[in-house]
């Protein structure tokens, strides 16, 4: 069906509220890595070892995503994988040791893989169709998402909740959250006849540029989630509490600065943004490094999230306009980048049992360097759609046969 601006302004709003969930479950798993931690029985090396099940999950299921949509519609499709995905907020809680959780966070990694993929589908084309940026608010709205997630968990952490009973409670109401969100974003179905998109699919050259870049942003990001809590106490002595409000102080300097970040981005071009950020981000992780009390580490933390926040925005956007086949190249960003942060935990849990977490938040601070050394991958190369937000992108007309993105 067609849509007019209108309805794609509140499509908008809608998948910036499926944005926001998203983002809710992993800042409510995010703070009580500990608790797991302690609940399964496993070592920093162990804990490792589990959170690269993630990372498999969401690699194998990632580019299944596209499938699901064509086959159900996007916004089918969005419903059923937001809901498998706060569901599985439950399962990490529940593992009694390390293959009960490595199992848990495998599903755990591959319903967000899915439903991450189906998300940004959907808000890349809500920005195609206004013709103007939103993806930096979107991504700010996950990050909104994930400090409410991780103060809940800070609080509950703070109170020696059980994680077991404060994910059930979160999942529950997450899960009713997403159904009525997912209810306002565009039904978008492919028209009869069309084939499916291959399951898997190798991504673009230029995709594999671009997501070099999203890489160290999204590597810096994962490693702060995951392991800033435990860094704080097993490195710095902070108490469950303080340790989990490092996690809560990094979500809110990321959710700041990708709010403004879409204003940031057309006063002083994507370049000099990720450029700037990765000046901040790098001096945020070298705090880290050499704090010598858990208050100034979490000062670098926060540096660390402001310093990273745009550079997810702005590879999908730079994918956009590399090549001729713009959603293959943002589904490839998508794979790299994603796939990163799901990596980072168990890289940064893996050096650390061999080394220790202060070497790990070294190579962190190296990979958000890399920002500052390959910010140029991102600029401009001419931009697709017009400028006017006329509700159709340039070249399309609104009919319908609307497809997804």
């Amino acid at each position: 069906m067609p849509y007019g601006v209108e309805k794609v302004k509140r499509a908008r709003y809608a998948v910036a509220a499926v944005f926001c969930v998203h983002g809710a479950v992993t800042g409510s798993f995010a703070t009580r890595i500990p608790w797991i931690q302690e609940h399964a029985g496993v070592s920093p090396g162990q804990l490792g070892l589990a959170l690269a099940f993630p990372a498999l999950g969401a690699s194998l299921a990632m580019p299944l995503a596209g499938a699901v949509s064509h086959r159900f519609g996007a916004r089918a499709a969005l419903r059923g994988l937001l809901a498998m995905w706060t569901l599985s907020l439950v399962l990490p809680s529940l593992a009694p040791n390390l293959l009960g959780l490595c199992a848990a966070l495998f599903v755990y990694g591959a319903t967000s893989g899915m439903s991450d993929v189906a998300m940004n589908a959907l808000g890349v084309e809500v920005e195609n169709r206004l013709g103007r940026s939103v993806m930096s608010s979107l991504h700010g709205m996950w990050s909104v998402g994930a400090l409410v997630g991780s103060a809940a968990g800070t609080v509950a952490a703070h109170l020696g909740a059980d994680a077991r009973l404060h994910h059930l409670l979160a999942a529950a109401v997450l899960t009713v959250l997403g159904l009525v969100f997912c209810q306002g974003v565009l039904d978008l179905r492919s028209p009869p006849g069309e084939a499916a998109p291959p399951r898997f699919a190798l991504p673009p050259r230029s995709a594999l540029v671009i997501g070099a870049i999203g890489f160290c942003g999204v590597f810096a990001e994962g490693a702060s989630l995951d392991w800033s809590a435990v860094y704080l106490e097993d490195v710095l002595g902070a108490s469950a509490g303080a340790a989990a409000a490092s996690t809560t102080a990094f979500t809110l300097t990321m959710a700041v600065a990708r709010l403004v970040g879409d204003r940031v981005v057309d006063r002083f071009g994507a370049v000099r943004t990720v450029r700037t950020g990765g000046v901040v981000a790098t001096a945020g992780g070298v705090l880290v490094v050499a704090a010598p009390h858990p208050v100034a580490a979490m000062g670098g933390f926060a540096l660390m999230g402001l310093g990273v926040a745009v550079v997810v925005p702005l590879a999908f956007a730079a994918a956009g306009r590399s090549g001729p086949n713009p959603s293959q190249a943002i589904a490839g960003v998508a794979t790299i980048t994603y796939t990163s942060g799901l990596i980072a935990p168990s890289a940064i849990g893996g050096l650390a049992d061999v080394t220790s977490l202060t070497v790990s938040f070294g190579l962190v601070t190296l990979l958000a360097f890399g920002l500052v050394l390959g910010a140029n991958v991102l600029g401009p190369r001419g931009r697709r759609g017009g400028g006017a937000a006329t509700g159709t992108p340039a070249g399309r007309t609104t009919s319908s046969g609307d497809r997804g993105a």
